[in-house]
């Protein structure tokens, strides 16, 4: 008798979502072309999620989440807090690593600012990636590589310098998009930079 197929978790299936948003986009993605990507039946995403829409909203919410996971491997990735803000040009990956995959991950968006329950996810992840680069500045600031600032105010501007990074890098497509995006964010922390005595 043969052993029973393993299920695949939520988690499995949910990165199986975004790899398939990645390469296809919300709106050509079907039931069909996640289950393929996760190894499960596209009858068992319907009993499991419902609709594309459930799924997808599925997949909206753990990406809410997501910044929990990014900010603990920066800070065990990195023993100053500033070279953690630095990292944070190595996880914006996540939405691709391709202008075509960033396009994909980018139409998604067009769902979060189009369809208030998405809308409300994308406001959760952001208030929480918010939060993680505030807490990065403050700790920076408190082991002496930044100057005394509003901690919220920066991190808002690097947040925005992040997300822009990523669409102009898009656009140009020069080098890695870490390095390009790395590029901007060591210009915002410039004029911030505890400057060492000689």
């Amino acid at each position: 008798m043969s052993p029973r197929p393993r299920l695949a978790s939520d988690f499995e299936i949910l990165a199986a979502a975004f790899r398939a948003i990645a390469r296809l986009g919300p709106n050509r993605l079907t039931l069909a072309d996640v289950a393929t990507e996760a190894g499960v039946s596209p009858a068992a995403l319907v009993q499991r999620f419902g609709s594309k829409r459930a799924l997808l909203l599925a997949a909206a919410a753990d990406a809410a989440g997501g910044h929990v996971y990014i900010f603990d491997g920066l800070r065990a990735a990195h023993r100053s807090p500033l070279a953690a803000l630095l990292g944070l040009a190595d996880c914006m990956r996540v939405m691709g690593e391709t202008p075509e995959a960033i396009a994909h991950s980018l139409a998604f968006l067009q769902l979060d600012l189009t369809d208030e329950e998405f809308r409300a996810h994308a406001r959760a992840g952001s208030r929480g990636f918010h939060s993680g680069i505030r807490a990065l500045v403050k700790d920076a600031i408190d082991a002496g590589e930044l100057v005394d600032c509003d901690a919220s105010r920066l991190a808002r501007a690097l947040q925005a310098a992040l997300n822009g990074s990523m669409l102009d890098w898009a656009i140009h497509g020069r080098g890695t998009m870490a390095a390009w995006i790395r590029r901007d964010i060591e210009t915002v922390l410039g004029p911030y930079r505890r400057k060492r005595a000689r």
